[in-house]
């Protein structure tokens, strides 16, 4: 009786103790994703180079760590017997194994976000038929979790819309128009349901013509407009896009290069209707009464590029050069100030325009402000977009009392934008007359050298005096500056005039310098963008766009 007894009660305690344990947190789940179609084209016959196109799959991982254990991924071929040919990309030579009726790949670990898993090239088997669609299936196994398969759709044949390049003129002015011609064709074995024309433009290009049934971003620039970057114009057709036709635009599309237009992109593409890559900016439409249509010619009318079934053959980019010039122009500063005090200066330049400059591809700084700062002085607070170099311009460890300071843009540069570079000083030794210098231009080896496409060559150079003489009136060589007196513990804006700016002695502040140019330091701009450099102003300029590639349709 008492053995039972100790047996139920370890029972009852068991019981309790595994109530009391928390339960185990669920396996994780993996999504293995591919593009959900892609279509063959048809083997050319005996003799013949099937064309390939590739699918490349990848896995998900949105539990916000990686996860450490090997995973097995695998592709069953078996439906693409008879249908399509496989083979591993070049690029894919490691981690996977090709077999006749599966691939096998092994994976180390599962970043988070979207990691590649596989690239396979697939090509239309010598017998298959047109129109023959088959599902390519990836699963996923590994310990502790778990996978969602993901599965495309492979048909041999299929719409390949082919976009002829515009005849466009690369030289511009200010303000000129060329017309932009949307010419082209199906060269694919089955009708397009309909497509859609995607445009985007640099900061400096204007498409004209508004139409009802297009739709153009809208963004949020805070009274910069070159900051939007791009502007994306998209048009859609309801048309049916039959096989072996051509197709134009029936109405105007014109280009207009912008008074600030300088070195400018445009990219247009097109693609099936309902693939075109969702917009993540606000978008508006017009109410014009006016439709962009699209018309029949033709096919012989056409000098349309080699046909197959890629999406890039309905992609293109062209970049303008517009004569145009950007005046770079360095504030002058002036400030006062007792041994101890600490002062406040505002640093920097304007670009008195009429042009913008953007470094979109190389993502390069644009201008680069130099600044020597006085004797009997030492700074002691720098903004983030400068670092201290020695005097000579060569590199230094520590960044605060250096003797010069370099300052950088981001790759943009907006017509008519002000920089200004908050520092803080203090005067450990009253010199009068204690110069120094602002420069903005372009980097060089030893000094900051001013750009071809700057016109004027005299303004890129303004000095920075503490305890100067006061006279009243003496001339700055920079932007117009003001005079403030600001009250002790506080910095001032001040009017402008043509005066220098000054600092109360005994105030512990200075006043903004640049005749109040906002404290903007670097401008942001979200584009991301490599590829090959422009060269243009006389070869001086190197403005790289970054290539925007055409989402895949």
């Amino acid at each position: 009786m008492r053995k039972r007894i100790s047996l139920l009660a370890a029972v009852g305690l068991t019981a309790l103790g595994l109530a009391a344990t928390p339960a185990l947190a669920a396996d994780p789940v993996f999504t293995l994703y591919s593009p959900a179609e892609i279509g063959l084209r048809p083997h050319p016959g005996q003799g013949g180079e099937p064309q390939r196109t590739t699918v490349e799959f990848g896995v998900g991982n949105e539990t916000g760590s990686v996860f450490d254990r090997q995973s097995t991924y695998t592709v069953d071929l078996r439906a693409l017997k008879g249908v399509a040919d496989v083979a591993l990309t070049k690029e894919q030579s490691t981690g996977c194994t090709l077999a006749a009726e599966k691939v096998t790949c092994k994976g180390w670990s599962i970043w988070t976000h979207n990691s590649h898993v596989l690239s396979l090239d697939l090509t239309a088997a010598k017998d298959s038929k047109v129109g023959t669609v088959v599902d390519l299936t990836m699963t996923g196994s590994t310990e502790g979790a778990t996978f969602k398969a993901a599965t495309t759709k492979v048909k041999v044949g299929g719409p390949d819309l082919v976009l002829e390049e515009a005849p466009l003129k690369r030289e511009m002015t200010p303000g000129q128009t060329q017309a932009l011609p949307i010419v082209f064709s199906n060269a694919g074995t089955e009708s397009a349901r309909g497509v859609a024309l995607k445009m985007d433009t640099t900061h400096g290009i204007d498409l004209v013509e508004k139409y009802d049934n297009c739709s153009y971003s809208v963004s949020d620039d805070h009274g910069q407009p070159w900051n939007t970057g791009w502007g994306t114009t998209v048009c859609t057709f309801t048309d049916e896009i039959k096989p072996g036709s051509v197709y134009e635009t029936a109405e105007p599309l014109t280009l207009k290069a912008a008074p600030h237009a300088f070195i400018e992109s445009l990219t247009y593409v097109l693609h099936e209707n309902g693939d075109q890559p969702k917009a993540s900016e606000k978008r508006a439409t017009s109410a014009t009464g006016k439709k962009l249509m699209l018309e029949e010619r033709p096919a012989k009318a056409a000098a349309l590029r080699s046909a197959d079934l890629d999406p890039w053959n309905n992609y293109h980019e062209f970049d303008f050069s517009v004569k145009n010039s950007a005046d770079l122009e360095a504030g002058a500063v002036s400030l006062k100030g007792k041994a101890g005090e600490t002062l406040k200066a505002e640093l920097g330049f304007r670009n008195n325009g009429p042009a913008w400059v953007a470094y979109l591809r190389s993502g390069e700084a644009v201008a680069r402000t130099d600044i020597v700062v006085p004797a009997g002085v030492k700074v002691t607070k720098v903004p983030a977009e400068c670092r201290g170099v020695e005097a000579n311009g060569e590199y230094r460890k520590e960044n605060l009392g250096a003797p010069r300071y370099h300052c950088s843009t981001t790759h943009v540069i907006g017509e008519k934008q002000k920089f200004a570079y908050p520092f803080e000083l203090k005067i450990e030794k009253v010199v009068e007359e204690s110069t120094g210098s602002v420069s903005v231009g372009q980097w060089g080896p030893e000094e900051t050298t001013v750009p071809d496409w700057d016109p004027v060559k005299a303004n890129n150079k303004a000095a920075f005096v503490i305890n100067g003489k006061d006279t009243g009136t003496t001339p700055t060589t920079g932007p117009s500056t003001g005079t403030g007196t600001p009250a002790p513990g506080t910095s001032a804006t001040a009017p402008a005039s043509s005066a220098p700016v000054t600092a109360a002695p005994g105030s512990g502040s200075g006043a903004k310098a640049n005749g109040g140019l906002a404290s903007t330091g670097s401008t942001a701009l979200p584009v991301a963008i490599g590829g090959a450099a422009l060269v243009a102003a006389g070869g001086a300029l190197y403005l790289a766009f970054r290539r925007r590639a055409a989402a895949r349709a």
